[in-house]
C-alpha cells in the first residue's frame, strides 16, 4: 500500500486523510458502470455523460481522474478504457470480478460506522453473513479474490507425498481445486457451511480435476472435522476468531490428521524482523473489528506457539516467492 507514511508533519497527516479522494472517484465510477458503458470505444465526456444520464461537467472531471489513476487513456478530446478497465470492471467481461467489487464496494459505508464498534467493541449490525444470498455471494467474491494467488501458492507447495487434503472454512475450494490440479495422486474435500459449499460444486463441476473434490457442509466448532486428512489447508481463516478460538481449532484438526501430517496455515500476519510494513496486517484488523465479533490479526509467533500448544511438534515459517500468494506470502505449517 503506498500511501505517506509514517505521518512526520501535518502535510503528512493531509496527505493520508485524503487518500479517500480516488477511492471515491473509483466508487462513483463502479456507482455509473462507467467502465461496462464505455466498453472498447473512445468518448468524449459529453457522449458519455449522455449515455450515463449525468451531468457532461461532473462526468469530465471523473473521467480526468480516472485517467490520471490510469483506469483511463486519452486520445484528443476522448476517452478510452485501459486493461483493468475492460476486464475487471466491465460487466461484459468474462474476467468481470463484480462479486468482489460489491464488496469491497459495500465497505465504504461500513467502515464509516467504525468509531462505534471501537466504543462498543462489537461488530455493526449487520444478519448479511448468515443469510445463504449473501454466503453465496461472499463466496464467490472470495473465490475472485484467490484465483491468482492460489495458483501462484499450489505451484510451489510441495503435496507429492500427500494422498489426502481438507481445505477448512475452504468457501469455494479456489485453494483445494489448485492442488487437485498440481497433484493428479491427490483427494481433497472443502468443509464449509452449505450456501458456500454450492457455489464451490458450481466452480468444480466443469473441471476434470474438480471430480476429485468433495464437499462436506459443517460448523468447524459444532461439527467434526469429516475424517482423516494428510494435510489441513487453513487460509484466511484464524483472523476471524479469538486465539483461544483458533487454539481450540488447531486441537481439533490435530486430532484429525494422519501419522506425519501437517496444517498449513496463510494468513496476514505480523512479523517480528526489522524493515517489516504492518499497514495491511494492522488495517485488515480494523475489518475484523467491524465484521467479526472476536476476530484480529496476529503474530506469526504466536501463531506458531498455539500450534505447539495444540500437539504440533514441529513448526516454520514457509516464504514463497517475492509477490506471489496472498498477503506477504507467508505460509505456516505445523507438523505433528
Amino acid at each position: 500500500m503506498d500511501t505517506q507514511l509514517p505521518v512526520r508533519t501535518m502535510d503528512d497527516f493531509r496527505d493520508v486523510v485524503y487518500s479517500f479522494r480516488l477511492a471515491r472517484v473509483f466508487a462513483t465510477a463502479l456507482d455509473l458502470d462507467i467502465f461496462t458503458h464505455m466498453g472498447q470505444r473512445f468518448w468524449t465526456p459529453k457522449a458519455i455523460a449522455g449515455r450515463l444520464k449525468a451531468s457532461e461537467r461532473g462526468v469530465e472531471i471523473i473521467l480526468r481522474n480516472l485517467e490520471t489513476a490510469g483506469l483511463l487513456k486519452r486520445r484528443g478530446a476522448s476517452y478510452g478504457v485501459e486493461k483493468v478497465g475492460r476486464t475487471y470492471l466491465n460487466r461484459n467481461s468474462p474476467s468481470y470480478r463484480g462479486a468482489y467489487l460489491d464488496l469491497v464496494h459495500r465497505q465504504w459505508e461500513n467502515w464509516a460506522q467504525l468509531t462505534d464498534s471501537v466504543r462498543t467493541g462489537k461488530p455493526i449490525e449487520d444478519d448479511g453473513p448468515d443469510d445463504p444470498e449473501y454466503r453465496q455471494s461472499f463466496t464467490w467474491a472470495m473465490h475472485q479474490r484467490s484465483e491468482r494467488p492460489a495458483k501462484q501458492v499450489a505451484a510451489q507447495l510441495d503435496l507429492k507425498d500427500a494422498k489426502t487434503l481438507l481445505d477448512v472454512g475452504g468457501g469455494p475450494g479456489t485453494y483445494a481445486l489448485e492442488f487437485l490440479k498440481n497433484n493428479p495422486t491427490l483427494q481433497a474435500g472443502v468443509w464449509d457451511r452449505a450456501p458456500a459449499l454450492e457455489v464451490a460444486k458450481e466452480i468444480a463441476k466443469p473441471l476434470r480435476h474438480g471430480k476429485r473434490l468433495s464437499c462436506y457442509a459443517g460448523d468447524l466448532f459444532d461439527n467434526p472435522v469429516p475424517g482423516k486428512f494428510d494435510v489441513m489447508w487453513v487460509s484466511n481463516i484464524i483472523h476471524i476468531f479469538s486465539p483461544a478460538e483458533n487454539k481450540t481449532l488447531f486441537r481439533k484438526l490435530k486430532r484429525a490428521l494422519n501419522p506425519g501430517g501437517h496444517i498449513l496455515i496463510q494468513d496476514t500476519f505480523l512479523m517480528n524482523k526489522p524493515g517489516y510494513n504492518a499497514l495491511d496486517t494492522n488495517l485488515f484488523a480494523v475489518t475484523m473489528l467491524l465484521f467479526t465479533p472476536t476476530g484480529n490479526t496476529y503474530g506469526a509467533q504466536d501463531v506458531q506457539q498455539w500450534l505447539k500448544t495444540s500437539g504440533l511438534k514441529k513448526t516454520r515459517c514457509l516464504r514463497l516467492r517475492k509477490g506471489t500468494g496472498d498477503w506477504d506470502g507467508v505460509i505456516i505449517e505445523g507438523k505433528v
